[in-house]
């Protein structure tokens, strides 16, 4: 198990240490790690999956989890998710509760559920040779990450208002991006706000449902494309983010794919599971790779997460 003590708004060496204690009562055996920055998170996941060991627990949020599945991916070595962090999306995806002040037991409650999971193979994208389990996104979302992230520990004591405050204020500067997209063979090109591949449900913090028909396991991801230039554009998609009506606007496009180019004629802000990636060019391809990595999934989930095809690994 490691932790990131830099994550969320919680002491997170108090919380894995209660949490691994879960763990060891339901008869595994855990080692407790403390990462010391983003390059140790992957390489102690690294060191885990080259171990041979059952699983990597990860207590922090879903940045941390990222930097994991950069060491896991391809390997035996199954991810287990403890929401430490301050959004916390893939627990939510997964039904896992996080840490709140009037849920002291959470990360607890998460550790129950994980300790008799199923192991499930999933599949994750590559976004310029960088590995994602939930999103990447290029645009406004990815502009808004590269100026807000890393937070101070005292902006996440608020997260929730501070961080939609300072995505509104980045959202107003942002106008759109001219992009050229091929996406198995299609081709779309267009002015945008945002080009968002998800391989989950939920996005936004988890206030909203982007994709509602999401497989964890089926071998695609969607790409979503909002067009707009205009600060009233945005206000407009957020909306209808939120309340579910994307997927009948005009204004959004949609696709499921395997391979995807995206070209422009500006440098693409780019961000994955919710972390910068280097501003360093005008294109950018995604792949998916099919069961690129096996998950920790509690019995019960609040939404269809899989395929039919997606056997328990024993």
């Amino acid at each position: 198990m490691i932790y990131n003590p830099n994550a969320g708004r919680f002491p997170s060496g108090m919380l894995a240490e209660r949490a691994a204690n879960v763990l060891r009562a339901q008869g595994w055996i855990v080692n407790l790690y403390k990462t010391q920055d983003a390059d140790h998170v992957t390489q102690l996941a690294r060191q885990a999956a080259l171990a041979g060991k059952r699983a990597l627990f990860v207590v922090g949020g879903d940045g941390t989890v990222n930097l994991a599945v950069r060491g896991l991916r391809g390997s035996a070595t199954a991810l287990g998710v403890l929401p430490g962090g301050t959004a916390n999306v893939l627990a939510q995806e997964l039904g896992l509760p996080g840490l709140t002040w009037t849920r002291w037991m959470a990360l607890e409650e998460s550790a129950t559920r994980l300790a008799q999971a199923e192991i499930k193979e999933v599949d994750i994208g590559e976004c310029a040779g960088t590995p994602f389990l939930m999103w990447a996104g290029i645009g406004l979302d990815a502009f808004a990450i590269h100026h807000i992230e890393p937070r101070p520990r005292g902006e996440k004591l608020f997260a929730n208002v501070a961080y939609a405050a300072s995505t509104a204020y980045h959202a107003s500067l942002w106008h759109g991006v001219n992009l050229q997209v091929t996406a198995d063979g299609a081709h779309i090109s267009g002015h945008y706000l945002l080009a968002l591949v998800s391989n989950i449900h939920l996005y936004a913090g988890g206030l909203a449902q982007i994709s509602p028909h999401a497989r964890l396991d089926d071998g695609v991801m969607d790409l979503w494309m909002f067009e707009g230039d205009t600060l009233g554009d945005t206000i407009e998609m957020a909306w209808d983010l939120y309340a579910g009506r994307h997927v009948d606007s005009k204004k959004v496009r949609y696709i499921a794919f395997k391979q995807l180019g995206i070209e422009s004629d500006s440098n693409l802000y780019v961000q994955v599971d919710a972390e910068p990636l280097p501003c360093n060019g005008h294109s950018v391809e995604i792949n998916v790779v099919p069961h690129g990595i096996r998950l920790l999934v509690p019995r019960k989930t609040p939404r269809e997460l899989f395929s039919d095809r997606n056997d328990l690994i024993k």
